[in-house]
């Protein structure tokens, strides 16, 4: 409470006994104690009747939910955090050993960067693609009804020809 050393005690126990004087010293000592005593029976008496008041209105309940609801571990938010900063790429990276003389890397924002930059490039390539195919696909279904008929096997019909000496002749 007081923030009172050995030795201030001891400068103060020594000028009460010189102002106060030894046969009235133990009982001033008593007196003290008692008072100090009532003081901390006040102040423990105070702290209860405040935290029953606090128990009677639900402070306490409405505190320990509200740190429940906060608690990362409960929610999961801790290993949602660990998840947060993963990056496959270095993990891969660690596995690898490294060269020889290999002074510089690039720093890992750099790195970052260019995955998120082939992430990205390959996601667009197969959203492309995917483009692609479903064009392909309505034009093709839109024609096969109509092309059945016509796929079905027709008979040789020899070409017309024309006479050959007819032609010759008249030329």
């Amino acid at each position: 409470m007081f923030d009172i050393g050995w030795t201030e005690l001891m400068v103060i126990g020594i000028v009460a006994l010189i102002v106060v004087g030894p046969k009235d010293l133990p009982k001033m000592f008593r007196s003290l104690g008692q008072m100090t005593a009532k003081m901390r029976g006040m102040a423990r008496e105070f702290q209860r009747a405040m935290d029953d008041a606090a128990d009677a209105s639900g402070v306490k309940d409405v505190a320990r939910d509200l740190r429940k609801a906060t608690d990362p571990q409960g929610m999961g938010l801790d290993e949602f955090n660990k998840m947060r900063n993963w990056d496959p790429m270095k993990d891969e990276a660690k596995g690898k050993s490294a060269k020889p003389g290999a002074g510089e890397t690039t720093p890992p924002d750099d790195e970052d960067e260019a995955a998120m930059d082939r992430i990205a490039a390959e996601m667009e390539n197969l959203r492309r693609e995917r483009a692609a195919k479903t064009a392909d696909a309505k034009p093709a279904a839109a024609a096969k009804p109509a092309a059945a008929p016509e796929a079905a096997p027709r008979a040789a019909e020899p070409a017309p020809q024309a006479p050959a000496d007819s032609d010759k002749g008249q030329a």
